[in-house]
């Protein structure tokens, strides 16, 4: 099994390095509405904008985005990001927050795959799920990765969905969708309050992102 295994991860970073002229290649796909557009009113949910800083927003590499805390009843609080890629380029893709929230002080103490109903969809979407502690604070994140009309819960098929559809369409754009809320009651009634959110998020992230 390891013998095959090897094998295959030879192939596949063979075929990446051989597609990589097909990538940079990429038609450059704009969103179907500026992020600036995205509404601050969602359902029963109050937003306020927010801004990236710059170095932030420079290391990430996007072309638009979205950055808000919403608000529904007292200590219902979700900040929504999001990051629009035009095209994803070697250095220029969609980051993980696996990989970016422990640089900030924050520990993952659990992830999972989680389902939730989205309006539209016709059926549950798998999303991923973390929990993160630093000191006493306590968050849950929900993120998916929404890409040319799909929905991706998994940074490894996010790459394999990359390169086909590179080829197939000739398009690298993608978005990164990701939902925090803190603990205030118990973790449950957090994730509860999320997949709400989510659902009612969902309709209006496909007027912006391109299917």
């Amino acid at each position: 099994m390891t013998y095959k295994r090897t094998i295959i991860i030879i192939v596949i970073l063979l075929v990446t390095a051989a597609l990589t002229g097909f990538v940079s290649h990429s038609e450059r796909i704009e969103p179907n509405k500026p992020f600036k557009d995205f509404p601050l009113e969602i359902g029963q949910w109050k937003g306020s904008r927010g801004k990236l800083d710059k170095d932030v927003y420079n290391i990430l590499g996007v072309e638009d985005y979205v950055l808000a805390n919403y608000r529904r009843n007292p200590g219902e609080l979700i900040n929504l990001y999001v990051g629009f890629y035009q095209s994803q380029k070697e250095g220029d893709i969609i980051h993980s927050p696996k990989n970016c929230l422990p640089g900030s002080g924050w520990n993952i103490t659990g992830t999972s795959i989680e389902t939730v109903n989205m309006t539209g969809t016709g059926k549950p979407v798998k999303v991923i799920k973390l929990l993160l502690q630093k000191g006493a604070e306590k968050q849950v994140v929900l993120y998916w990765f929404q890409s040319r009309g799909r929905i991706i819960s998994s940074e490894y098929m996010q790459k394999v969905w990359l390169v086909v559809d590179s080829i197939t369409k000739h398009r690298t754009d993608g978005s990164f969708v990701r939902l925090i809320s803190p603990v205030t009651i118990d973790e449950k009634t957090t994730l509860k309050v999320l997949k709400e959110f989510a659902n009612e998020v969902y309709p209006v992230l496909k007027e912006h992102i391109p299917s």
